[in-house]
């Protein structure tokens, strides 16, 4: 069978890669891999393949620095095109962004099947444009691959029909489990930026609610400059965009603040794991904090990784000045104990991708990615 990846993004090639390094290994399936080129910087894209092992992407769109509703249009257009020529048995779509949703869209139209990864999700935060995508996508998929029990119920309780619902575990579990070894022996970042292990706190920063948000952003950066811990901060170019169009260059060059361009996926992995703590709004260094053991500070009101919480890996802070400091003074004072803890990983046990690639394959062979005309969601 052939498969139609869409990707666009950095989270999406991680979690993407232990299921296309398994596909090159399995002999009934092949794989057409198209990237929309949302994500466009050599440290944010093309560096990932590299030191993923993997092959890079048989095309790339180059659509990017739009508006939302210019990026899925113009995307939509192209990833049409491209379907129309290699006409797949199935397209595969993860996670929840822009490219996300124009791939589902202009799959569904020309009635391909919608393999969706990560679904099921939700923050219930309509602000999100994440949240927008994700729920569209999943209503618009015929098979629906989960990373949790929450997740797999968030759908029942939408009308999904329980057998195009496959839950597996997360994927950048297995990611993270392939790579983490590799990270420590190839890894120099530490050395060259002069930091000690558990010496220093990562930051990273990216979310429409917190960057498009003078206010937000201002009081988050104000109050990083008023700990004394160091804070070691790769920049991601949508923030570097607006900390100069805000004039809050000032905010970042304090002493304490480390900025850095963004890395590659091993040196970040190395600044993870050595960290006292991530400070966060990304959904999936949520997870691989867990994976690594690392508590995480979340900079959000709320977060579609309820069990992160659950299990006290992660806390939610906003963009409060208090719960910030606090929160970073509740680690520090507590190291000893976060060096030493390993929580039950509720994403899985690093073979997931294993699992989705068989079930894929399954399901095609027993005719169960078929769209059905009379079946309603």
């Amino acid at each position: 069978m052939k498969v139609f990846i869409i990707s666009g993004a950095r989270p999406q090639f991680i979690k993407l890669s232990p299921i296309i390094q398994d596909m090159l290994e399995e002999p009934k399936m092949d794989f057409y891999h198209l990237h929309t080129g949302q994500h466009f910087d050599e440290n944010m894209s093309s560096i990932f393949f590299q030191e993923l092992s993997l092959p890079p992407p048989d095309v790339n769109l180059n659509i990017h620095s739009q508006t939302h509703a210019q990026l899925v249009g113009n995307m939509m257009i192209k990833i049409e095109e491209k379907l129309k020529e290699e006409d797949p048995d199935a397209v595969l779509v993860p996670g929840d962004t822009d490219s996300t949703l124009a791939g589902a869209l202009a799959a569904s139209k020309l009635q391909y099947p919608v393999i969706h990864l990560e679904s099921g999700l939700r923050s219930y935060d309509f602000r999100m444009p994440e949240e927008i995508n994700r729920k569209l996508t999943d209503h618009i998929s015929r098979m629906l691959i989960t990373t949790s029990m929450t997740a797999s119920e968030n759908l029942l309780k939408e009308g999904i029909n329980k057998r195009w619902i496959f839950e597996t575990g997360d994927t950048m579990v297995d990611a993270i489990l392939r790579n983490v070894k590799k990270a420590k022996k190839q890894s120099s970042i530490l050395k060259k930026l002069g930091l000690k292990s558990k010496e220093y706190f990562l930051l990273t920063l990216h979310r429409k609610e917190n960057v498009d948000n003078k206010g937000r952003l201002k009081t988050i950066l104000e109050t990083l400059n008023e700990v004394e811990e160091t804070i070691v901060y790769p920049v991601h170019p949508r923030t570097k965009n607006r900390i100069k169009d805000y004039n809050l260059g000032d905010l970042i060059e304090n002493e304490n603040i480390i900025t850095i361009d963004p890395t590659g996926y091993l040196d970040f992995i190395s600044l993870e794991v050595n960290s006292m703590s991530i400070l966060t709004d990304s959904g999936g260094i949520q997870k691989e904090a867990l994976t690594l053991n690392v508590p995480c500070i979340t900079l959000r009101d709320n977060t579609e990784w309820i069990e992160t919480l659950e299990i006290g890996a992660n806390q939610l802070v906003g963009a409060e000045k208090e719960r910030i400091k606090s929160a970073i003074k509740q680690i520090k004072d507590n190291l000893d104990h976060y060096k030493n803890i390993n929580w039950e990983n509720p994403y899985g046990d690093g073979k997931s991708s294993t699992k989705i690639v068989n079930e894929i394959i399954k399901r095609y062979e027993e005719h169960e990615l078929e769209i059905e005309t009379n079946i309603m969601i």
